[in-house]
C-alpha cells in the first residue's frame, strides 16, 4: 500500500488538474495581475506626488527668500528715509535758527538806530531849551526872537 505522503501527493495532483481543467490558474494570474497593475498605479502616483511636493518646496523656499530679500529692501528703504528725513529736519532747523537769528539781529539794529534818534532828539530839544533860556536871559527883544528861531532850525537841522 501507499504511504500518507504519497496519498497527498496524488491529491495535490489530482487536485491541481481539477484547477487546470475548471481554468483556476488563469483567474489567479489574472488577479495577479490586477493587483500588480493596481500597485503600480500607486507607485507612479506616490512618485508624481512626491515630485509635486518637492517642486512646491523648492518654490516655497524661492518665495521665502525673495520675501526674506524684499523685507531687507524695505528696512534698508525705511532706514535712507529716516535718515533722509532727519537730515532735512535739520537743515531746516538750521534754516530756522538762522533766520530767526538774522531777525532778532536785525530787531536789535534797529532798535539800537531808533534809540539813538530818540536821544539825540531829546538832547536837541534840551539843547534848544537850555539855548532859548541862555538867549532869553541874555539878549533882548525882536533880535532874541530872531536868534533863538534861527538857532532851533540849525540845531534841529544838525542832530537830525
Amino acid at each position: 500500500m501507499l504511504e500518507a505522503e504519497a496519498w497527498v501527493a496524488v491529491a495535490f495532483v489530482i487536485l491541481m488538474g481539477v484547477f487546470a481543467y475548471f481554468g483556476v490558474h488563469r483567474t489567479i494570474l489574472s488577479a495577479l495581475d490586477h493587483r500588480r497593475d493596481r500597485i503600480q498605479k500607486e507607485l507612479d502616483d506616490a512618485r508624481r506626488l512626491k515630485d509635486e511636493a518637492a517642486k512646491l518646496v523648492e518654490e516655497y523656499r524661492t518665495r521665502r527668500a525673495s520675501a526674506e530679500k524684499e523685507a531687507q529692501d524695505i528696512v534698508a528703504n525705511a532706514k535712507a528715509d529716516a535718515e533722509r528725513i532727519a537730515a532735512e529736519a535739520k537743515t531746516k532747523m538750521e534754516d530756522f535758527v538762522a533766520r530767526r537769528t538774522k531777525s532778532a539781529e536785525s530787531k536789535i539794529a534797529m532798535a539800537e538806530t531808533q534809540a539813538i534818534a530818540d536821544v539825540r532828539a531829546a538832547a536837541a530839544e534840551a539843547a534848544v531849551s537850555a539855548a532859548a533860556a541862555i538867549m532869553g536871559q541874555t539878549v533882548k527883544g525882536s533880535v532874541a526872537d530872531d536868534l533863538i528861531a534861527k538857532g532851533i532850525q540849525d540845531v534841529r537841522g544838525k542832530l537830525n
